[in-house]
């Protein structure tokens, strides 16, 4: 089996499987160190640009379901390749960004193999040149419908005020909505802090401690 076999074999883990020769293609069209990591909980992946004789660096969350997972794949996929074509100095979601995330994007749209609901939001998104991919709220809900369903996680946006819940290792309480963001109380500290409204928590029973 050769090198680029076995890498569509491993992307079949993590992909839908008509997708997988796609991603290969992409990851051999420069040279680029790719990573599959732990999950973090302030990003789904990540993209570094070329530093101190280093190539470039990919990264992508190994507990995303499949679509997500090509969706920021992708996305990164397309910082790179807008990093080679115009270098630093533009906007990491401006319209350069954007020109190259659709480009990439394009052969999976033409599949007709996503879900409706993904292939419209993808659309939505697009033709939206104020929305970047990842602060896009359709498209992130539509995602997440895909998700394992055994996952405790929930949107902090689908919780109630005054509801804890925790967020890494510690517990907040939802307050109210600033925009994009909930400014939330750590529970211990009675700090404040902003919270995405699509950042991913885990919903504390009242019953429990807040420590738990």
């Amino acid at each position: 089996m050769s090198k680029r076999d076995q890498i569509c074999k491993s992307f079949e883990k993590y992909v839908p499987k008509t997708f997988a020769p796609y991603l290969v293609e992409l990851l051999f069209s420069e040279k680029v160190n790719f990573k599959i990591t732990k999950p973090r909980n302030t990003k789904h992946g990540d993209y570094r640009p070329p530093h101190n004789g280093k190539t470039h660096r990919i990264t992508v969350n190994n507990d995303l379901n499949k679509y997500a997972f090509l969706i920021t794949t992708i996305h990164e996929f397309a910082h790179m390749t807008t990093h080679i074509k115009y270098g630093r100095g533009i906007k990491a979601h401006g319209l350069e960004w954007k020109t190259e995330f659709k480009r990439l994007l394009l052969p999976v749209l033409e599949s007709k193999e996503l879900p409706q609901s993904i292939h419209n939001a993808l659309l939505r998104s697009l033709n939206n040149l104020k929305a970047s991919s990842c602060t896009d709220k359709n498209l992130y809900r539509a995602l997440k419908e895909f998700d394992d369903s055994s996952k405790n996680s929930v949107l902090l946006e689908q919780l109630k005020n005054n509801q804890k819940f925790k967020l890494g290792k510690k517990v907040f309480q939802r307050g109210v909505l600033r925009r994009s963001r909930f400014l939330c109380e750590e529970v211990t500290s009675r700090k404040i802090y902003l919270v995405s409204a699509l950042a991913e928590v885990e919903p504390v029973n009242e019953g429990k401690e807040d420590g738990e």
